[in-house]
């Protein structure tokens, strides 16, 4: 990461003239990356902060040169849509992106199941789906992520009864260090697939993913503006199992949360009919971005207007810039008991993170058996940060945050900023030392590791 392609003289920008910087630049920058190409000669992620350490990348078009590439090669890693904020995908050999491998390989509707090539977006997963009438339980704020990068690294939507993305994964292909292909499903593998679906890139190549499906239904949004913090404190429960998806945007100052988006299942029951007040927040008049000062164009729609599931359930629409486009991303999961308290515990910090941050977003997911996942066998909440690209200062504010979560046993979203330490996070993941095994198992030779996964998992 390199902070002086953010920062000018040493001095960092203040809000507004970032925001206006990114309105500005946001077009010639992100629209190549989206593209999947780099905006100048180095590889970089979509957010411009981490530059990888090669940009020797393969883009095979079948299983068969996958196989081949991978036998060939004694370093290489997987390459999605380069979603991650640290180096877990990073290489210093050469990367192997699927951005080729992008089609349905089959519907199965007596199953209720979808498979696909493991290079497809939701973006592109989506649409397909609703148009045979069918759909997926939740979604990621931005549906521009791989299906296969997502799940992955356990990336998450929100809801009281929702698991992360991962848990509708029902089997998989994968090509192993060896270059074998290896299918293996939840019926048949049971524990072993559970810890192998969150792979964080260390056990081959995933070439195809199978998911749930369920039938198709709409939604609508609407979002109140200004909860009080002590209400939130006092009825954290309740407003959080509102409504089908709860997301919970705030700066941390004022004590109160900016926003409250509620996501609506139709129908629903009990009904959300939408109040003018929300538990002391009001309901708005016209649609909102998640921070203030950026236009709400690039956001699904609200104010109960009914959609399709992937036009509701993420924040972002397909073909805009998701977020603030430049911009760093931490994310922390506690457990669902300890959510007041750990909010509380952030709140305490304002004053040091305030000058730093663009805005924090709150969730509630369920619990899952997924070994490396945030949510493993506990209902969790995520506290996020979308930070200024001003790394020196986040650097330095992510131990004073983790410290104040450290009470709650604390994990961190893999494909996001954390300073934990190693001894942390294996004291944090009851089945790490498995994963270690089967990883050992699938890739004797490291074949599919890197520094950060040997700093964090092999260490």
């Amino acid at each position: 990461m390199k902070p002086s392609d953010y920062e000018r003289d040493g001095t960092s920008v203040d809000k507004r003239t970032f925001l206006k910087l990114c309105s500005a630049t946001v077009a010639a920058r992100f629209l190549p990356v989206l593209l999947g190409q780099s905006p100048d000669t180095k590889l970089r992620n979509w957010a411009g902060n981490v530059e990888y350490s090669t940009d020797r990348q393969f883009f095979p078009r079948s299983l068969q040169e996958i196989q081949q590439f991978v036998k060939s090669k004694s370093r290489i890693k997987t390459l999605g849509t380069r979603h991650c904020f640290n180096q877990i995908a990073d290489s210093s050999d050469e990367f192997l992106s699927l951005r080729e491998m992008d089609q349905v390989v089959r519907l199965d509707p007596n199953a209720r199941t979808v498979t696909i090539e493991s290079g497809m977006t939701y973006g592109e997963l989506c649409p397909h789906l609703d148009n045979k009438g069918w759909a997926l339980h939740n979604l990621a704020s931005l549906p521009h992520i791989s299906v296969a990068g997502a799940c992955s690294t356990a990336t998450h939507g929100s809801g009281e009864t929702n698991g992360n993305l991962a848990t509708a994964v029902s089997a998989l292909e994968m090509v192993n260090a060896a270059g074998d292909t290896m299918s293996l499903s939840r019926i048949q593998d049971g524990d072993l697939f559970a810890g192998v679906v969150v792979g964080l890139g260390a056990l081959g190549v995933v070439t195809k993913v199978t998911l749930d499906i369920q039938p198709r239904f709409m939604m609508k949004q609407y979002v109140y503006e200004n909860l009080p913090m002590n209400e939130l404190r006092d009825h954290f429960d309740t407003i959080e199992s509102s409504c089908y998806s709860v997301s919970l945007f705030t700066d941390w100052q004022k004590r109160r949360i900016n926003e409250v988006w509620l996501k609506i299942r139709l129908p629903e029951n009990p009904k959300f009919d939408a109040p003018p007040d929300f538990f002391g927040a009001k309901r708005a008049t016209r649609n909102l971005h998640p921070i203030a000062d950026l236009s709400a164009e690039n956001c699904t729609d609200q104010l109960g207007v009914p959609g399709p599931w992937y036009e509701r359930l993420p924040h972002f629409r397909m073909g805009f810039t998701p977020s603030a486009g430049r911009e760093l991303q931490s994310e922390y999961f506690v457990p669902r008991k300890n959510a007041v308290d750990a909010i509380l515990a952030i709140e305490n910090l304002r004053d040091q993170v305030g000058p730093h941050l663009l805005i924090s977003e709150i969730r509630t997911i369920a619990a899952d058996d997924l070994w490396m996942s945030p949510c493993y066998k506990r209902p969790s909440v995520a506290i996020h940060f979308t930070w200024k690209p001003e790394w020196p200062a986040v650097k330095q504010l992510l131990p004073l945050i983790e410290r104040e979560l450290a009470p709650f046993h604390v994990r961190p979203h893999w494909g996001k900023l954390f300073t934990l330490s190693p001894t942390d996070l294996h004291a944090r993941y009851q089945r790490l030392p498995e994963f270690v095994e089967v990883c050992n198992k699938f890739d004797p030779h490291g074949k599919f590791r890197n520094a950060f996964l040997n700093t964090n998992i092999f260490a």
